[in-house]
């Protein structure tokens, strides 16, 4: 099922399995598809947004693949940084 999904001010669109997950919570899941998003937002590839933002992309496709499970200050701080130096730039 597809949510609109706010955080740090940026607001995206994500799908989660609603059996399985609660939509309010950042559960691995909603983390999961919500760092793609907002890479997806940034205009970025993998390999170019964990450049950008100083993180392993070993790091960030573990992220992204839900192999491990990223903090939840970590995910807050992407979407801040993607929010204030992209977003924010481009008048959106």
């Amino acid at each position: 099922m597809e949510y609109n999904y706010t955080i740090e001010g940026l607001d995206i669109l994500i799908e989660v399995d609603d059996r399985n997950h609660e939509k309010d919570t950042y559960s691995s899941a909603v983390k999961t598809e919500a760092i793609k998003a907002i890479r997806e937002m940034s205009g970025m590839n993998r390999k170019d947004f964990a450049k950008w933002l100083n993180i392993p992309y070993r790091t960030m496709s573990d992220w992204e693949h839900g192999l491990r499970v990223m903090p939840d200050y970590v995910l807050e701080l992407i979407a801040y940084k993607v929010r204030m130096e992209l977003v924010e730039k481009r008048g959106g």
